[in-house]
């Protein structure tokens, strides 16, 4: 039994920069925060109790569930197992059936399908003779994906001619695959979602988001031409997935655009990059929200305050004493060594206008 008097302490598993900034935003809230991770340096370093241990071991998982409050995990990829052995003994969102569906582009897809949400034409498959059926089925260009793992651009093929799916198949095979459609969109859109312990929803604005070599580089809050019409599809598709899975926590879904309709690419159970603007340009932060909904707690409002663009860094850091001086710029720094590819923090920009907020976009050292 937790002690009502003391303050409640909150599991999560995974220690990166998203368990980071959910320690941010908890200890807003009085809370405390135990972490399961097997590497030794971490961003949330010094935000709580590190468990340094496989997400396999069930000692270590005995050791980090004991006395929590809830369990929640900051990337999809944890072993679903180990979800499901933690949420039999302590309040876990989301849960494991959201988590399945998401760690698998198939299911994911397949899901989506079912819930009447509009996705590209897809195909699964095992042997070669099956793939070349499938893309006479869905024709070329076409995206081959593995299943599972897929994350910033990694594991996902575009093909366009036979030979390049000669190419695909040979780089990706030993892994379970599947093909798409290729979708020529006009943007790439991503609603950020949380729904309570009683089933509330609430919506953030659309994010535009815009990627590089598979990495998210800017996201620009609201979306730009952003309609009534366009936000109340988007939310009508987040609040399908998450009353059927009677989700609890943050959702994020990312959308290709086309002749103004939505297709669902890809589903995050959890806070998502796309969602970090929400810190300083949303009345709550997505980190706030998550955790208040997995604990019960009421959910704060989603209005933007304003308009915001969130830029990655990426790889290598700009001149940050530089950006720190910039008025309506926020750094956050995770704290990571320099390595090319990887996401070592974001600068956030908020203003009145987004054309202030372009105006200083182009003012960051690097842009």
């Amino acid at each position: 039994m937790i002690d009502a008097n003391t303050p409640p302490t909150i599991g999560i598993m995974g220690a990166g920069q998203l368990g980071m900034m959910l320690a941010q935003a908890g200890h807003k809230l009085g809370m405390t925060f135990r972490f399961l991770d097997p590497a030794t340096e971490i961003a949330a370093r010094g935000l709580g109790e590190h468990v340094c241990a496989a997400y396999e071991d069930i000692d270590a998982l005995e050791e980090f569930s004991r006395g929590l409050k809830a369990i929640t995990y900051e990337f999809e990829n944890v072993p679903l197992e180990s979800v499901r052995w933690l949420a039999q003994r302590v309040p876990l969102h989301p849960q494991p059936e959201a988590l399945k569906e998401a760690q698998d582009r198939l299911f994911e897809k397949t899901f989506f399908h079912g819930v009447g949400i509009p996705v590209p034409k897809f195909s699964s498959f095992f042997f070669r003779d099956e793939y070349d059926e499938a893309i006479g089925r869905i024709g070329l260009p076409a995206v081959l994906k593995t299943r599972r793992f897929g994350y910033d651009g990694k594991g996902q093929r575009v093909i366009r001619t036979a030979a390049e799916a000669n190419t695909a198949f040979r780089e990706l095979n030993g892994m379970p695959l599947f093909l798409e459609g290729f979708v020529p969109f006009d943007r790439e859109l991503s609603i950020i979602a949380v729904r309570s312990l009683e089933g509330e929803c609430r919506f953030y604005p659309l994010v535009e988001n815009h990627h590089r070599e598979g990495i998210l580089r800017l996201s620009i809050a609201p979306a730009p031409n952003l309609t009534e019409q366009l936000q109340k599809e988007a939310e009508g598709h987040a609040r399908r997935v998450m009353d059927k899975l009677n989700y609890v926590g943050v959702l994020a879904i990312e959308f290709f655009i086309r002749d103004g309709m939505l297709f669902a690419n890809e589903m995050a159970p959890r806070v998502h990059n796309s969602g970090h603007w929400t810190i300083e340009g949303a009345e709550t932060s997505q980190f706030e929200n998550h955790l208040r909904a997995v604990t019960g707690m009421p959910l704060g409002s989603t209005a933007a305050k304003g308009h915001s663009a969130m830029v990655n860094i990426i790889g290598e850091f700009p001149d940050l004493a530089a950006v720190r001086t910039m008025p309506g710029v926020a750094v956050h720094d995770y704290g990571k060594k320099p390595r090319a590819g990887r996401k070592l923090g974001h600068v956030t920009l908020t203003a009145s206008t987004m054309q202030e907020v372009e105006r200083l976009r182009l003012l960051l050292p690097g842009a």
